[in-house]
């Protein structure tokens, strides 16, 4: 048997990993600023979380929804104290795409609708639901038979206003648009979607699967806009690499027997990778550490002429290379050891751990420097 070939890969095997470096099976060692598509939040096997999720391997590993798991409680009240929603429910599963399935069900039970609308270029998954909230032209989606997606272009609010009705059942957006390039919501179009969701009776879901647990120097990239939202979606940093996917639920919907369903989600192991990322965010100020490195680096890219449109929040970082320099990642990757990550053939986007360091920071600099000259 072969593998289903649907990722290009380098040809590179990573063999251990330690805080923002990896190193491959040749002994080569490689800076990390993509984290595994901004999976890993407090830096690769954090001393921390690896004695959490061994000593809870050691005493039960998994058992199915039907019993008591004592570690999903203590996980809703740090998560609510953290993240400022102690107000909102947690349903645990395990994936992004799975988060956004169930936001968008949830939103249909609540409202009785089945109308949704997404914005475009943006990205909420892999599962049918999910994928049917992006307008990916290389993906058509059973799951539209059934709901009714419109696609409005990101920050135009008259489109948007347009496309608003009370059929809607949920506007869905992401915090921070990742795939299409790190897009950023303005926050006054987040206001307006806010408002206009309350005047149509509408739940508004916000994807925060990659702009969320600190990576924007904010908990979520939404609140710096002001606002809450009905439903948010997690997945990504939450377990720094272990699967598993959250969805945080306003209190105006109403919960029954059977509503949801997951085998795996909300494990005792997911429970404490959870619960370790979340002490290690605390204890070291990650959130902080977002917000201060990744505003250095914003601001010394910025001094690149070059580079075109430096865009992002915290350590969510994007910026466009002119068509001379399509191959600047693949430079970055096989001349320097640097991980980055890509949208298109021009768009360089950045998505460390959040513990990235200056000096960390200061050698991506000093090798786009040489890349680019000054």
């Amino acid at each position: 048997m072969k593998l289903f070939d649907v990722y290009p890969l380098f040809d590179i095997t990573p063999v251990r990993a330690q805080g923002s470096y990896l190193w491959d099976d040749k002994g080569e060692q490689y800076l990390d600023l993509y984290g595994g598509h901004a999976v890993i939040s407090i830096g690769h096997t954090h001393p921390r979380y690896v004695k959490a999720i061994t000593e809870q391997l050691g005493k039960i590993a998994f058992y199915s929804n039907s019993v008591q798991n004592p570690l999903q409680q203590q996980l809703a009240e740090e998560l609510g104290r953290q993240s400022g929603y102690a107000d909102h429910a947690l349903f645990l599963c395990n994936s992004g795409a799975e988060a956004n399935e169930n936001a968008l069900k949830l939103a249909s039970f609540a409202t009785g609708r089945k109308k949704v609308i997404a914005f475009k270029q943006s990205f909420h998954g892999r599962t049918s639901g999910a994928v049917a909230a992006t307008d990916n032209p290389k993906i058509v989606s059973p799951f539209n038979a059934g709901h009714d997606i419109v696609f409005v272009p990101l920050n135009d609010a008259a489109a948007f206003e347009a496309a608003m009705s009370d059929e809607v059942a949920a506007v869905i957006i992401e915090g921070i648009q990742g795939v299409a390039g790190i897009r950023v919501p303005e926050d006054r179009f987040l206001q307006l979607l806010r408002r206009q969701c309350d005047a149509h009776g509408a739940l508004l879901i916000l994807d925060e699967v990659q702009s969320g647990y600190g990576r924007s120097g904010k908990f979520f990239s939404h609140q710096y806009a002001g606002i809450q939202a009905d439903i948010i979606t997690l997945a990504k940093g939450m377990g720094n690499g272990f699967p598993v996917g959250g969805v945080l639920i306003s209190p105006g919907v109403r919960p029954c027997s059977g509503m949801l369903g997951t085998t795996f989600g909300g494990n005792y192991l997911a429970c404490v990778a959870c619960l370790a990322v979340l002490d290690v965010i605390a204890e070291e100020g990650l959130v902080e550490n977002a917000l201060e490195t990744g505003s250095y680096l914003m601001e010394q890219l910025k001094k690149f002429p070059l580079l075109e449109q430096v865009r992002g929040r915290g350590l969510m970082i994007g910026f466009d290379v002119p068509e001379s320099h399509q191959s600047l990642r693949k430079a970055l990757l096989f001349k320097h050891r640097i991980f980055t990550g890509a949208s298109g053939k021009q768009t360089i986007r950045l998505l460390p751990s959040l513990s990235l360091s200056k000096a960390e920071a200061d050698r991506f600099l000093e090798v786009l420097q040489l890349e680019l000259g000054s």
